[in-house]
């Protein structure tokens, strides 16, 4: 077997990172990830530091990395797919994932579907609660009780590849034979680091706009043609409210996976640039955010003003995922638009048509692209991969590829995106059912689709590569929290930064980098 290259941290050291954003909840069947706490931005500070140098006003060029990183694969573990032609009883692995709700259910779906394909291997379930969960557990296990399978989200990405536990999916891609091709790049390039494909997207998503119909036909706006920009969010804002269409013409949140953390790194690629220096930490690891330039001022405070002049209504943390989206269902204080993940659709819809808004059913809600600076469609990748851990037994690596090769096929990823609301990852899934029925009939459900494959190639499209990115999103979260209750974007984004670049630096020391 090929040796492993190890770096100068260690699980350990990752484990103690992740313990300082434990205390961000699990998951939801409306979310992505889940929650965070108030007491989260203080945690980040005092254990990874606030006082490394941090610009108040980024530069808005990327600054040039000081080395150019690329890691040979065969310098990495293997990934034996052949071993699984040799055996004689089922193969049991461990999945750890983090579905909840009807979610859990189309991945039970799948594994069933799966499981009737063929006898070699069979799956056991085990439902981590959330992304977050999953990965601070990961981060705490020792090698004797680590999953064969592991599901973590985009975030995580740099984290757990800096654990050097893993198979890189990039191995059993070159071992069997995998056409790649068929799988869509941008859904690739987010789980790839230093040249290398480490896990396999499998449940992506991205933001898209919510509308109320009703209230946009009452305001005299066309809900087939939903703002695209933020000039045109917030004209439509102004009319619906003006016209007194609904209270709010949108519902905010400051949720670190949503309107807090994950809209923020969307805005910037949308604006075309950059997150973070050395290129979001793509071509060697990022040194200094550039969130408190002047493209996250002029985002923040255009939100700012938004809530101000009373255009837009903050839900605040919205922990549960649900509180936009409940907002838009208010029978009294109603929102007209909401901007949440693409993931959310099918549940949204069908608590519509099960009466859960009054005078709003399924029928009068659409949605667009998200809206951002410039008017611009692309998005960057959200939801989760899968990895296959090192557990040095041959057998098992195999089938866990075996699994993964299943969950990505055209037939699987048409299942599960009609399923569930997710972007499908395989390039044939929109033509084949129930898939193709799905888009066909109902349209909604491909704009995120759209949206994604729309995407450019341009470098800053691709997301941050950042191994404290979790911890990154709590302190803008935290920033934008404080300017919608009337802080200075400036003051919050620049001390946001501040100790953003002190966990970076901290978390480049533990890697020798």
């Amino acid at each position: 077997m090929r040796a492993t290259p190890r770096r100068a941290s260690r699980l350990g050291s990752l484990a103690l990172i992740g313990l300082v954003a434990a205390a961000c909840g699990g998951g939801g069947s409306l979310q992505d990830a889940g929650n965070t706490t108030t007491t989260i931005a203080t945690a980040v500070s005092s254990t990874l530091g606030t006082s490394a140098p941090g610009s108040t006003a980024a530069p808005t060029t990327t600054i040039a990395p000081t080395t150019t990183i690329a890691t040979p694969l065969d310098e990495l573990p293997p990934c034996p797919v052949s071993a699984l032609a040799d055996v004689t009883d089922p193969v049991e692995i461990t999945f750890w994932h983090g579905m909840t709700g009807e979610l859990e259910n189309a991945l039970v779906s799948l594994t069933e579907a799966y499981h009737a394909s063929q006898d070699a291997v069979r799956i056991a379930l085990e439902n981590q609660g959330g992304y977050e969960a999953a990965f601070d557990k990961y981060l705490q296990s020792g090698s004797g009780s680590r999953p064969d399978l592991l599901q973590s989200a985009e975030w995580s990405t740099l984290a757990l590849r800096d654990t050097d536990t893993f198979v890189p999916v990039g191995a059993c891609i070159e071992a069997s034979g995998f056409d790649t091709s068929v799988v869509l790049p941008t859904a690739l390039g987010a789980f790839a680091a230093e040249g290398v494909q480490w896990s396999m997207p499998f449940n992506i998503s991205n933001p898209i706009l919510y509308v109320n119909e009703v209230a946009f036909r009452a305001s005299g706006l066309d809900p087939e043609d939903p703002p695209s920009s933020l000039e045109e969010l917030e004209a439509a804002a102004r009319a619906i409210v003006e016209s007194g269409a609904a209270a709010y013409g949108l519902a905010l949140d400051t949720n670190f996976d949503s309107g807090g953390g994950w809209f923020i790194e969307q805005w910037f690629a949308k604006a075309g640039e950059f997150y973070a220096d050395n290129d979001n930490g793509r071509r060697a690891p990022a040194t200094q955010v550039l969130f408190d330039g002047p493209t996250g001022v002029e985002v923040y405070t255009f939100l700012q003003r938004l809530v101000d002049e009373g255009l837009a209504v903050n839900v605040g943390d919205n922990a549960s995922g649900q509180d936009t989206f409940l907002k838009m269902a208010d029978p009294t204080d109603r929102a007209a638009m909401t901007i949440g993940t693409s993931a959310a659709l099918g549940t949204v819809l069908a608590a519509l048509g099960g009466g859960l808004a009054p005078g709003l059913g399924a029928d009068d809600v659409t949605v667009g692209h998200m809206p951002g600076p410039g008017g611009s469609t692309s998005v960057l990748i959200g939801g989760a991969s899968v990895w296959i851990p090192n557990s040095g037994e041959e057998t098992t690596i195999a089938a866990a590829w075996d699994f993964v090769s299943f969950l990505v096929s055209a037939t699987s990823q048409a299942q599960w995106a009609a399923a569930t609301g997710y972007v499908p990852i395989h390039r044939d899934a929109p033509g084949i059912e129930p898939l193709a029925t799905t888009y066909a009939t109902d349209p909604r459900f491909r704009v995120a689709y759209d949206s994604l494959v729309g995407t450019s190639t341009d470098p800053w499209n691709v997301g941050p590569l950042i191994g404290p990115q979790r911890e990154l999103r709590v302190l803008t979260s935290q920033a934008l929290a404080s300017v919608l209750q009337g802080g200075d974007p400036v003051v919050e984004l620049a001390e946001a930064a501040q100790r953003a670049n002190g966990a970076l630096s901290n978390y480049n020391a533990l890697q020798g980098s």
